[in-house]
């Protein structure tokens, strides 16, 4: 029987509003000093954040409006095609050839609780070949596929130990299996090296051979869409295992791994949710917002984005695009966007009107907006049909306490009419 129904998930979205109008979201004013004294060129108070204006969502490039959902794959393409463009690059799909092998599979791990496989995902492509690994642990008292957590890791291994000696917040895994949830990870490093000389040296290769960085393309796909490309092919794998339900798979990242779940999930439709973890500029913070993290810092990473999107540098409104319109390609399916208090340079604020712009494009299939004026309070997670939000205690990172309202957003979307129909 569903527990939780469209109805139940709108009530809970406008008491939270309703509470939300008491209590909202403020940057605390010591964090705000501290940014100011240590990162004295960008703006960090709300009062000195210049206006914007943000491009028409739902406005095509020849000037027609986009009345229904029916309507809506058309602005979808076209958008989709603008980030590819100008930001993200254009990731190839498959390769020439794709398989799985089982590297081990332990059905005693975390204590008989789990079953820990470990799978080689092998690519080959014009002669050239491509590996990678995908960790997972399956709940042994599911009855039935399980729906699954994928965490595109952007930091250490021992931040996904299969080995469970080292346990870190970052994936508690434990955690997730115990709520019924089967998690998994991959290592972004493995896809392509966080690095502005190496990047290359992994899945772009695979299909591009010894091309040198300075040869490629304006609109090369780069290392974010290098990681997002190895979701898509852990996605590949959970199709054709029957211990987990394709149907049910939310995409993770953190920071950087945040930037790239977002373009994983508006590339690939096969995730039902998307979630966004402190990921900022260049994520899911409205790039036109002058407040912390700005589009030219961001490109100090050079392997991240593409050549082309170096030429909005100090140059934000010339921008085509911005994030409310990378949220909406994730419609009509779930997201979930999370900020952390003292974590001011990914713009919490930003973060959030982000998710509140993509409304319209939410709006064709008949979801309540959510209004620029109702970001929930600290630790007050809001949850509006198939989208979430939550503004944390504390800085930079990936916690328990976020996975428990992720899990928390996972158990009412999945059980849901909406995402049963």
């Amino acid at each position: 029987m569903l527990r939780t129904s469209f109805i139940l998930l709108s009530m809970i979205f406008f008491a939270t509003s309703l509470f939300a109008q008491n209590s909202v979201w403020s940057a605390n004013p010591d964090v705000v000093q501290t940014q100011q004294e240590n990162r004295p060129d960008f703006i960090w108070d709300e009062t000195y954040v210049p206006d914007y204006q943000l491009p028409d969502l739902l406005t095509t490039g020849d000037g027609n409006q986009i009345e229904s959902a029916g309507q809506w794959p058309e602005r979808r393409a076209e958008i989709l095609e603008i980030f590819r463009d100008q930001m993200y690059g254009r990731r190839p799909g498959q390769p020439q050839n794709l398989s799985f092998n089982l590297i081990e599979e332990n059905p005693d791990a975390m204590s008989g609780e789990a079953t820990l496989r470990r799978i080689a995902i092998e690519s080959e492509h014009e002669g050239r070949t491509h590996e990678f690994e995908l960790t997972l642990f399956l709940p042994n008292n599911a009855v039935g596929a399980s729906p699954l957590f994928l965490l595109m890791n952007n930091r250490g291994l021992n931040n996904t130990d299969p080995t469970r000696r080292e346990k870190s917040g970052f994936w508690p895994a434990e955690e997730v299996v115990d709520r019924g949830y089967a998690i998994g990870a991959i290592q972004n490093n493995d896809l392509a090296p966080d690095d502005q000389e190496e990047f290359i040296n992994g899945v772009i290769r695979l299909f591009e051979g010894n091309v040198s960085i300075e040869d490629r393309a304006p609109d090369a796909w780069m290392a974010l869409a290098a990681w997002g490309w190895g979701a898509s092919r852990a996605m590949d794998y959970f199709e054709k295992d029957p211990d987990i339900d394709q149907e049910k798979i939310a995409l993770l990242g953190h920071s950087r791994g945040g930037k790239a779940s977002l373009w994983a999930g508006a590339e690939d439709e096969r995730f039902s949710i998307v979630i966004s973890n402190e990921s900022g500029a260049g994520g899911a913070a409205l790039s036109r917002r002058q407040f912390g993290e700005t589009v030219e810092a961001v490109n100090r990473f050079t392997h991240w984005f593409t050549e082309n999107f170096k030429a909005y540098n100090d140059r934000e409104p010339d921008l085509p695009i911005d994030q409310h319109m990378l949220i909406s390609l994730i419609a009509p399916r779930a997201v979930y966007v999370a900020s952390a208090d003292e974590d001011l340079w990914a713009d919490p604020r930003g973060e959030f009107l982000a998710l509140s712009h993509a409304s319209p494009a939410y709006a064709l299939w008949n979801h309540s907006e959510i209004a620029p004026d109702e970001m929930p309070g600290l630790n007050q997670p809001l949850i509006a049909g198939p989208r979430g939000y939550h503004v944390r205690t504390g800085g930079h990172n990936l916690t328990p306490q976020d996975w428990g309202y992720f899990m928390d957003f996972a158990d009412a979307y999945f059980e849901s009419t909406e995402f049963s129909d």
